[in-house]
This record gives structure tokens, C-alpha cells and sequence, in this order.
């Protein structure tokens, strides 16, 4: 495989695409392409450049994001002034087609929009943390298993920018995907 992530356009297939969550296949056959015309969120799809480059092998959502103080642990707010919100990059949602579970790409998605989050935060605007609400206890576990926090209070979990910068070199951010 040949893999490419890029920005979703007309041109994909997304009435083929099943990732088998209800949720995620509907919003990505019926809204992704709505948010993203609205501004409200960028769709990012992975194609296989190889193989028909029309189908989506999976795909993610990102947005902004901010929450309470409040809502974070206190040990890694106590420097935050009060009257903050906390900015953050939503990655709202990540889905790979069942055809192609368990051969990694979830983890490719995942790391692709960190490194995107990370580039944002290092140049253009401020970011304390990419935020996920996972849907089920599976997704807990995944994203567990990449360093995510959980917040009691939300259900939400998050990865500091700081834990995402130890990541990737310096040299991995200037050369891409």
C-alpha cells in the first residue's frame, strides 16, 4: 500500500466506506462534507494512492475545542489563570473501513492528527491538548494505549501538546507525512 492522508473532497467515495459504528458511518456519509463547507470541521481521509485513490481506507475529523479549568486536573491547571477556557484541537472523529481493520491504519490516522495538531501549536496558535470523545469502551482502550487521559467529569480524554511533542523530532514535523 501507498498510503495518502488528505483533505476530503468530492471526489472520494463515502457511500462505500463502513467502519460498522452507526454513528460514524452516518456522519461521514452524510455530514462530513456539510461541517467542512461550514467551517466546522476538516475531514482528513486516508486513500491508498496504489489502488483506486477515490476510496476511503479511513478517516478523522479536527476542530477547535476549549474547556473549563475546571474540567482538567488540578495538578496540570494550577498555573492556568482561572478566567481561561483551555484551547484545544477536538479530533472529533477517527474511523478506519472494516475492510481494513487491524492492519494499523488507526494508529497512522492518529498519529497523522497529532502531528497536525502539533504543527498548528508550534506555529500558528495556541493548543494545550488534542481532546477525543470516545464512544466505547474499545475506543477508552485505544486511545489509553497512546497516553490519553481521561476526565472523570466529561468522559472526554486528552493528550497534553507537551506529551505529543516527545513524539515526533524536530526533523519528522518539516518533512511530513
Amino acid at each position: 500500500m501507498n498510503l495518502k492522508i488528505e483533505v476530503l473532497t468530492e471526489d472520494h467515495e463515502r457511500k462505500k466506506f463502513k467502519c460498522g459504528k452507526e454513528l460514524l458511518d452516518n456522519y461521514f456519509h452524510k455530514q462530513a462534507g456539510q461541517d467542512a463547507r461550514k467551517d466546522l470541521s476538516v475531514c482528513h481521509v486516508l486513500t491508498d494512492i496504489n489502488a483506486d485513490k477515490k476510496r476511503v481506507l479511513g478517516f478523522f475529523t479536527l476542530t477547535t475545542s476549549s474547556i473549563g479549568w475546571e474540567d482538567f486536573p488540578p495538578e496540570l491547571t494550577k498555573k492556568i489563570p482561572k478566567s481561561y477556557n483551555i484551547p484545544l484541537a477536538l479530533l472529533g472523529r477517527l474511523a478506519v473501513d472494516e475492510s481494513e481493520q487491524g492492519k494499523g491504519l488507526g494508529e497512522i490516522l492518529l498519529f497523522d492528527a497529532l502531528k497536525k495538531c502539533l504543527e498548528v501549536s508550534k506555529n500558528t496558535m495556541a493548543l494545550y491538548a488534542v481532546i477525543v470523545d470516545p464512544l466505547n469502551q474499545k475506543a477508552i482502550e485505544f486511545y489509553e494505549s497512546y497516553g490519553f487521559i481521561m476526565i472523570p467529569s466529561t468522559g472526554k480524554m486528552f493528550l497534553p501538546i507537551k506529551t505529543i511533542q516527545g513524539l515526533f523530532p524536530e526533523q519528522e514535523l518539516e518533512e511530513g507525512f
